[in-house]
């Protein structure tokens, strides 16, 4: 078996993310996207033949350039999801006693801390009152369940898009979504999103079985009643922040950002946070804590400068 060349391995690893670990389509491409990038570079060597050194040369190939565009870098970020992937597929041919270089001696690249974007509360609600603003009858009703219950439950779009029907019960509080991974969690409604999901609901007369449609004429004449897709529900996001005078860029994703920020700032702990998230680790969490920490405010203000004199006494 260690005979076989990295990408007949690859394959192997690949078709295991996606029978027995239950990935995702994305997620199985985002891999293959990676490993293959690693295969070409390293002109698909026998596994044995993945050493410390041939990645400590790969590492600093990706760190200096992009393949096909001058003057660029990858992303410290993004030669991470190299990693990380690489990482992966050692621990799947340790598994299976391949000799090979161990995963654990694979190091991510150091980088920064990041900075989420999130919504301030006057941007939030003029957001969520732009569908009534800005679109007409079954679309503002369509648009405005989607950014209330973004914002309620912190939904992933990949999450959003997909939902049947018939799992948002609007006399319930909450219902159970799968998130990455296939793991389930339960997200909880709002008044706001009840009442904006079952006005939505109520106007439908299609009979599609997503919660989210196109209401596109000619595509129902065509018969095509699948739901939104992600990316078309990333556009009305953005369509919507751009229209109410909104400068930065926004994205599902930094509703899911402001859901999490509105409950710290208001008192939620970080592990009851990371649970309606979905992530399985709380570093993960972790990185909105230096946004939302109103006690360091509170500190400041309180004991800054203090035994200062008066400016103008000086």
């Amino acid at each position: 078996m260690s005979a076989r060349p990295l990408r007949k391995l690859m394959t192997e690893f690949l078709e295991y993310l996606e029978v027995e670990r239950g990935r995702s389509a994305r997620t199985v491409r985002n891999y293959h996207f990676y490993l293959r990038r690693f295969a070409d570079w390293a002109h698909d060597p026998g596994p044995a033949y993945v050493t410390r050194d041939l990645v400590h040369r790969y590492r600093l190939w990706l760190n200096r350039s992009v393949p096909g565009r001058e003057e660029e870098t990858i992303k410290k970020s993004t030669q991470n999801y190299h990693l990380i992937a690489l990482r992966a597929f050692l621990k799947y041919l340790a598994r299976r006693d391949v000799k090979s270089l161990p995963p654990e001696q694979i190091e991510l690249v150091k980088q920064s801390a990041r900075i989420v974007d999130f919504l301030e509360p006057d941007e939030l609600a003029r957001l969520r009152a732009a569908p009534r603003k800005m679109a007409d009858g079954l679309v503002a009703l369509r648009d405005r369940a989607i950014l209330e219950l973004l914002f309620s439950t912190g939904l992933r779009v990949s999450e959003l898009a997909g939902l049947p029907i018939e799992t948002v019960n609007v006399d319930k509080d909450e219902f159970t979504v799968r998130g990455k991974g296939g793991k389930p969690r339960v997200v909880f409604l709002s008044d706001d999103a009840k009442r904006a999901v079952a006005a939505y609901v109520a106007a439908r007369r299609d009979l599609s079985p997503y919660l989210f449609v196109s209401h596109d004429r000619a595509k129902r004449e065509r018969g095509e009643t699948g739901p939104l897709t992600a990316r078309s529900i990333e556009r009305l996001v953005a369509g919507y922040a751009r229209a109410c005078g909104i400068g930065k860029r926004i994205t599902p994703h930094t509703l899911r950002h402001t859901f999490a920020t509105d409950l710290l700032r208001n008192g939620a702990d970080i592990r009851s946070v990371q649970s309606l998230l979905g992530h399985a680790s709380i570093t993960t969490t972790q990185v909105y804590t230096h946004v939302t920490d109103k006690q360091l405010k509170d500190v400041h203000r309180r004991f800054h400068g203090k035994g200062k004199q008066p400016a103008d006494s000086l």
